[in-house]
This record gives C-alpha cells, sequence and structure tokens, in this order.
C-alpha cells in the first residue's frame, strides 16, 4: 500500500505565507492611504486631536473652568492665544479639554451603534421574511425623521445632559448601519460557501457569526467612519441649544451658544470653537473617503 503525503516544506510554509500575505496587505492598504493627500491630512488632523485630548493637563495654558473677571472679553495675545470668553475664562484651554468631550461623545456613540446597526442588518438580511419586515419598519421610522429633530425629541424626554445627548445621538445614528449591513447580507446568504456551511449543520447563530457579519465589517467601518462628522455636528447642535454638556463643562457647540451674544464685537468666542467643529468634522470625512478607497475590495 502506497501513501502520499504531502512535503515538509510545504506545511511549514502555510502560516509563514499566511503572515506574509496579511503585511503585503497591510502595506498595499497603506500605500493606498498614503497616496491620498487628503486623507492623510484628515489623518494627520484626527492625530493631532487625540493628543490634545491626551495630554490636555499639560497643553493647555490655564485652568479651563478657572474665572478670571479682570480679563474678560480679551482679544487673543500672548498670554491668551485665542482669548477669553465673559467670565475671563481662556479659549484655548477651553478647546483643548473640549476635545475630550468631543471623543468621548465619538466614541460612545460609535460603540453602541456599531454593534446594534450591525446585528440589525445582519440578522434582518439573513432571515427576510417578517423578521426583515418588522426589522426595516423599525429603521424607516427611524430613517424618516431628521437625525437632528429626532435627537432633540429624545434629549427632550430624557432631560438635558451628556450621556442623555450621547443616548439620543446613538438611537439616531443606527439605521443607516442597519440599512449598509442588511444590503450586505442579502448579496452574502446566498453565496457558495454559506450554502456549503449551511449544508454541514452549521447553525444560524455561527454563520452569522463567523461567516457573514465579518464580510460586513469592512463597509460598516467606513460607514462609521464617515459618520463621525455627523456626530460632531449632531453632539454641537444639542450643546448649542443647551440640551447637551452643561455649563461650565467646555464643550463647543456650547461654547458658540455663550459666545454668540458678543459676536460682533468678539468675534474669537464664536470663531475658534466653530473652527474646532469644521475641522474635526472635515478630517473625518477625509479619512473615511480614505478608508473607504482602502476597504474597497474592487479598488486596484
Amino acid at each position: 500500500m502506497t501513501t502520499t503525503t504531502l512535503p515538509a516544506a510545504a506545511c511549514e510554509q502555510t502560516p509563514q505565507s499566511s503572515a506574509q500575505a496579511l503585511r503585503q496587505n497591510l502595506a498595499r492598504n497603506l500605500r493606498k492611504l498614503v497616496r491620498n493627500p487628503l486623507s492623510v491630512a484628515g489623518l494627520v488632523v484626527i492625530g493631532a486631536l487625540l493628543l490634545l485630548a491626551a495630554f490636555a493637563p499639560w497643553i493647555a495654558t490655564h485652568d479651563p473652568l478657572a474665572q478670571d473677571l479682570a480679563n474678560t472679553l480679551k482679544a487673543p495675545d500672548a498670554a491668551h492665544w485665542f482669548g477669553t470668553d465673559e467670565y475671563g475664562r481662556d479659549i484655548f484651554s477651553r478647546l483643548v479639554y473640549g476635545s475630550r468631550i468631543t471623543l468621548y461623545i465619538i466614541s460612545l456613540v460609535t460603540v453602541i451603534v456599531g454593534p446594534v446597526g450591525l446585528a440589525i442588518g445582519v440578522i434582518s438580511g439573513y432571515f427576510g421574511g417578517w423578521v426583515d419586515t418588522v426589522f426595516m419598519r423599525i429603521t424607516d421610522i427611524f430613517i424618516s425623521f431628521p437625525g437632528l429633530v429626532l435627537a432633540l425629541a429624545f434629549v427632550a424626554a430624557l432631560g438635558p445632559g451628556l450621556d442623555h445627548a450621547v443616548i439620543a445621538i446613538a438611537l439616531t445614528a443606527w439605521p443607516p448601519i442597519a440599512r449598509l449591513a442588511r444590503a450586505e447580507t442579502l448579496s452574502l446568504r446566498k453565496a457558495d460557501y454559506i450554502v456549503a456551511v449551511q449544508l454541514q449543520g452549521a447553525s444560524a447563530t455561527r454563520i452569522l457569526l463567523r461567516h457573514v457579519a465579518p464580510m460586513c465589517l469592512s463597509s460598516v467601518v467606513v460607514r462609521l467612519t464617515m459618520n463621525m462628522a455627523g456626530i460632531i455636528l449632531t453632539a454641537a447642535g444639542l450643546g448649542f441649544l443647551g440640551l447637551g454638556a452643561q455649563p461650565p463643562v467646555p464643550e463647543w457647540g456650547a461654547m458658540i451658544s455663550a459666545g454668540r451674544r458678543y459676536m460682533l464685537e468678539c468675534w474669537w468666542l464664536v470663531a475658534m470653537p466653530g473652527a474646532a467643529i469644521m475641522f474635526a468634522s472635515l478630517a473625518f470625512n477625509l479619512f473615511g473617503d480614505g478608508m473607504r478607497d482602502v476597504l474597497d475590495p474592487r479598488s486596484e
């Protein structure tokens, strides 16, 4: 009796080949991202925002909550780079500490809406039938209202506050993720490898967790990245209306709201936090565009 064995070298090279392929894929994706200067610019701004939030006590030149009534509404100078507000608080320091609040909102909303939207989308798309009908009708109800209006309604019901604003934004941000995951699942559930796994007796839970959801992750990550700009704007809108972070917390939208009474004479009260919101939103949009190009399997 003769037996056929695989060469030992081929067996030994399999893990190495897999690791090498992974390194090559990462290097290729990095080259794609670097070739887009706008995406690199967005990534640089996001990195700067993360550094500001992480090292705020060392970067800020003043206590963001300390009032100095002798220096109220002071124009930008060497002592106060971005000027002071109506209570003499340093605007630069408040913007630096405000980056923590912005990243806190973005992170918490993303952690909530990512898994929720992905779960609803893949379950709806895989099972179809009445499950799909129920989930998608609920999704349609949420999508039919503008996001900011719906967030205002939820915050009005929950009450003003930073945590309530996060919950309200999360409740309005998951439907697009669910729609995207459902569309991806509809194109995957009849694929040959899914049918093969079903014939092997795999449960629906295993198929969704091991085979369907991972294939939807790249699209969901791109959408979440691009949604971050909308999260920043919605959080700033709630703060401007007094429904988000409450004074004296240095939230960018609340800073604009407080400074609008003096904006004609003291432009820096509105211009500085407005510029921070604009650059942060633009950076996440540009980075999201780059991530879409990198993770799109049809791109060369």
